[in-house]
């Protein structure tokens, strides 16, 4: 009785303070299943964050889609392949391109999601129009993602497509043609022709392309004259 007293005495602000520092997902399930008071402190908590990541859990589409509603004021969403494996899939993103901070999104990272899809990474990219970088290397997009990213992220300056094997040139001109504020892209063991690369600096000639060396040999690609 005396320690419910204790706990009823804490503020809800210092509570959202002290579960600021709790990374687990899991630990902080828990606390918000303490008390009424605890719940609004975990929930005040995941409020105030503007970064959020999933890198290294072991979380499933519902419960990465509560925890990023309850972080409407995120600004980073980091939900790329875990050491336990990949858990989300296109019905997770989905769900989390329906939360209210998707649309202020500067950074998305889906690295390495094997479980993802076209069809969930157009869903999401389609509301986050303020995307600024986005990471979907390792995945199995095709140059449809890339149209959808064309078409809807005016703002995006750098994307990383490494190992993104099923997508084209066709993908790459339509992102870089479109996108007048792309700075860089990844293309790391994509399978795309080397000369894609120059017409691409044709028509972007300050867009860097990483890691440039393992495509052509040379320590920069510069656009045929």
């Amino acid at each position: 009785m005396e320690t419910e007293l204790e706990i009823e005495r804490l503020p809800v602000d210092l509570l959202a303070h002290i579960f600021s520092f709790i990374l687990s997902f899991k630990d902080l399930a828990q606390a918000s299943g303490v008390c009424w008071k605890w719940r609004r402190g975990v929930k005040e908590s995941l409020s105030r964050k503007e970064r959020l990541s999933f890198a290294g859990w072991k979380v499933d589409d519902e419960s990465a889609a509560r925890v990023v509603r309850a972080a409407y004021n995120i600004k980073e969403l980091d939900i790329s392949r875990s050491c336990w494996g990949c858990q989300i899939t296109d019905e997770g993103l989905y769900k989390i391109s329906l939360t209210k901070c998707v649309g202020n999104l500067l950074s998305i990272s889906m690295w390495g999601m094997a479980g993802i899809t076209d069809r969930g990474v157009i869903q999401l990219v389609t509301q986050a129009n303020s995307l600024q970088h986005l990471n979907v290397g390792g995945t199995f997009i095709t140059d449809e993602s890339l149209y959808a990213i064309a078409n809807s992220c005016p703002q995006i300056k750098t994307i990383i497509l490494w190992s993104c094997r099923h997508v084209t040139e066709n993908g790459l001109k339509k992102l870089v043609d479109k996108c007048c504020k792309l700075k860089s892209i990844n293309v790391w063991d994509m399978k795309v022709p080397v000369d894609c690369f120059l017409r691409l600096l044709a028509i972007n000639p300050t867009l860097e392309l990483k890691p440039l060396t393992q495509h052509l040999g040379v320590g920069r690609i510069w656009p045929a004259s």
